[in-house]
């Protein structure tokens, strides 16, 4: 089991601080979303990960002081991975908001109706939300173009070839109407479950380790470098949205827009159903619950979207999510199987975690043998004992989680199982802090941590060394070519010793070596993520290399300073100084140092920051700025730019068609309302013009730049 599941984490915990709970939570998230989006290698199921966020957006909600703009609830996906050339979409790609029950549909169904007009009829559009891969198909006077992955919402990666292969993607349009110009549609691919099946037996037939469910195949097999690898996997598509178009006829419904894609040659699926009632659509909710394995796919959901498109332009979109779709969450499956034993892991941090060695099960679409149990509290709520008989719950297709023992089953004097005192591997005493969960091996020198540390430093969202994976680092370790992190970089001087290993050829050899010294260029937030200090994750990384520019001016700075960062607070700037100040890591950071690993961080701002210390929302189109833009001339000038209007905005900036919740809300916190020339005198001064001024007969926001010589 690897050690980074000790990440994960389920429920709230009492008397913990909010502000190192939002911090373990960010990290959890941030970790878990590489590896679904990234590697392909989730590590916890799709429902624990909805609760991590769940947690995280409701202590947001009841803390805003502990609110930043880079929080995981703000952001869609996960950023391109670096061997893709990246792809800028030309309408975001949004996630959907879930819902677990009828409750929640039924509140969703209740703030649309809020906002739209009194009495206004509702018609629903009811499809599978099909698990797989998100795509964004373009194309260009009806021949395919292009095709790009979701990435991180905005900026997905190049697979144009790989797709391409795909034969239910069409080369060429077909339509008895006027072909458009543009068009962009967006679908899932997918590994049907007879394929996944037969790629699993020729697998086995070949000696080679079965894959773990048709989503990360699918996914995998895009992400190939070899197109004919991705035609070899049988994947298939089915479309569900359309994007940006130009030259297409008027379309006033979805299912309007549905027609017209099943008219131009792309597969619609065929279950897709309208409906007039939230009733109606909770009973198909219910129908594939219970039918969800008749089908030749996987699904995970049911996705519900609004009919009417000039409603839909009505309620518009959050940061992340459009406020018209919603997708209803299918409950996990489960299953009961014998526990066979609780073993315990050390982390790169020295966490210790147990889990669940189980008798190998079928669930979720996978058999799996491993399952977390998180903490001592965790297994001492639950009452499990090696030799129950457990209930075993797996959403989505990862590692599943042992609710609880089924009791009647348990054999008459079973033992309670205690958690260890010393650590497993070199025998330390392990620690319990106050006010944690976790027990932690204190011992840095620890194999376990070391094997770890190494293994994370490496990793993608760290340095980035492209074949520095867990076997091979678990090698390196046991011939002695490897140590600590600081010996990778060693490695590019004994070559020699690497052909003397059996599993490495010369091409090995020279890409690993390559991918080290190539890892020497990357980001100081990466370097800083990467050295494994606790409580800095991939986000935390990025903020301290943007405030202090360069890691010698972090290790000089005291903890008040590094507090007073947006984002860090007083727990992180503890933990940095407190890593900081120990002598093997001051070693360590010299011996990076001379290996000629990046230490230097963004440049400063080339422009004058007149806005620092404001926050400035944007909505609606500006004719001088894309979205991007106009969020950048905000942030390159001090100021945050939030995707919502607060008590603490400075000010709304108001485009072209704005989002009406927004000039509402701003309206009634006295936050002023500017157009396009005001932002600009803004962007310039650092001055806010006089009090907005609406023309009485209209909603379109007057001039609101001050008159020559009137003061700011």
């Amino acid at each position: 089991m690897s050690s980074s599941t000790s990440r994960s984490s389920s429920g709230p915990r009492a008397q913990v601080d909010p502000s190192l709970r939002v911090v373990e939570l960010r990290e959890a998230i941030n970790f878990h979303n590489r590896r679904y989006h990234d590697l392909d290698e989730p590590e916890v199921s799709d429902a624990e990960y909805d609760m991590l966020v769940r947690e995280l957006r409701a202590l947001e909600a009841e803390h805003p002081e502990l609110h930043i703009d880079d929080s995981p609830t703000q952001r869609v996906g996960s950023a391109p991975a670096a061997q893709f050339t990246p792809v800028v979409h030309l309408q975001p790609m949004m996630s959907l908001d879930n819902a677990f029950g009828r409750e929640e549909l039924a509140a969703w169904d209740a703030r649309n109706r809020r906002m739209l007009e009194p009495g206004a009829a509702v018609r629903y559009v009811v499809e599978l939300k099909i698990d797989g891969l998100a795509m964004s198909l373009t194309y260009v006077e009806g021949r395919y173009e292009r095709a790009a992955t979701r990435g991180d919402g905005r900026v997905g990666e190049d697979v144009t070839e790989n797709v391409r292969t795909i034969a239910a993607v069409p080369k060429r349009l077909v339509t008895g109407d006027a072909i458009p110009a543009l068009l962009e549609v967006r679908g899932e691919v997918y590994m049907p479950v007879k394929a996944f099946r037969d790629l699993n037996d020729r697998r086995n037939e070949a000696g080679e380790p079965p894959f773990a469910n048709p989503r990360n195949s699918a996914a995998g097999s895009l992400r190939q470098k070899d197109p004919r690898v991705t035609q070899s996997r049988e994947l298939s598509f089915w479309c569900y949205q359309l994007g940006a178009v130009e030259g297409a006829p008027a379309l006033r419904s979805h299912w309007d827009t549905l027609t017209f894609l099943a008219d131009c040659g792309f597969p619609v699926n065929p279950e897709i159903q309208v409906v007039d009632s939230l009733d109606a659509v909770y009973e198909l909710c219910m129908h594939w619950q219970a039918h969800r394995h008749d089908l030749p796919y996987e699904i995970d959901g049911i996705v519900i979207k609004l009919d009417d498109l000039a409603q839909r332009s009505e309620l518009g979109s959050t940061s992340k999510a459009p406020r018209w779709a919603i997708a209803y969450k299918l409950p996990p499956e489960e299953r009961t199987t014998k526990l066979l034993d609780i073993n315990v892991s050390i982390g790169r941090t020295g966490r210790a975690t147990p889990f669940a060695v189980l008798e190998p099960v079928f669930v979720g679409g996978s058999t799996v043998g491993v399952a977390t149990l998180h903490n001592q509290d965790q297994v001492r709520h639950k009452d499990v004992r090696p030799g129950d008989t457990v209930l075993v719950r797996k959403a989505g297709d990862v590692i599943p989680e042992v609710i609880g023992p089924v009791l009647s089953l348990r054999p008459p004097g079973l033992p309670v199982w205690e958690f260890p005192t010393h650590c497993p591997r070199c025998k330390t005493l392990l620690v319990r802090p106050d006010n944690e969960s976790d027990h932690r091996c204190p011992n840095v020198d620890c194999p376990a941590q070391a094997f770890a540390r190494i293994v994370h430093f490496g990793s993608r969202g760290a340095m980035d060394i492209e074949g520095l994976g867990e076997k091979s680092v678990g090698l390196f370790l046991d011939r002695g070519l490897l140590v600590d992190v600081g010996d990778i970089y060693a490695l590019t001087g004994r070559a020699d010793e690497l052909r003397a290993l059996d599993r490495y050829g010369e091409v090995s050899i020279q890409n690993l070596l390559s991918a080290i010294e190539g890892s020497k260029s990357r980001p100081l937030g990466n370097l800083l993520f990467g050295l494994n200090i606790r409580h800095v994750g991939g986000t935390v990384g990025q903020i301290l290399a943007k405030a202090f520019r360069s890691l010698d001016a972090l290790l000089a700075a005291g903890e008040p300073q590094i507090a007073e960062v947006e984002g860090v607070g007083p727990i992180i700037a503890r933990s940095v100084v407190e890593w900081c100040a120990r002598p093997e890591h001051r070693a360590l950071i010299e011996r990076l140092r001379v290996a000629g690993v990046n230490f230097e961080g963004p440049a400063a701002p080339a422009v004058e920051q007149t806005l620092t210390g404001m926050s400035i929302v944007v909505t609606g189109s500006l004719a001088a700025f894309s979205r991007d833009g106009a969020e950048e001339a905000i942030t390159s000038r001090g100021a945050k730019s939030p995707s919502s209007v607060s008590k603490k905005t400075t000010a709304l900036v108001v485009g072209a068609d704005p989002g009406a919740s927004k000039v509402t809300k701003a309206e009634a916190a006295g936050v002023p309302v500017l157009d396009e020339a005001a932002f600009l005198h803004l962007l310039e001064t650092g001055d806010l013009p006089g009090p907005s001024v609406r023309d009485p007969g209209s909603d379109r926001v007057a001039d609101l730049v001050p008159e020559q010589g009137a003061p700011g």
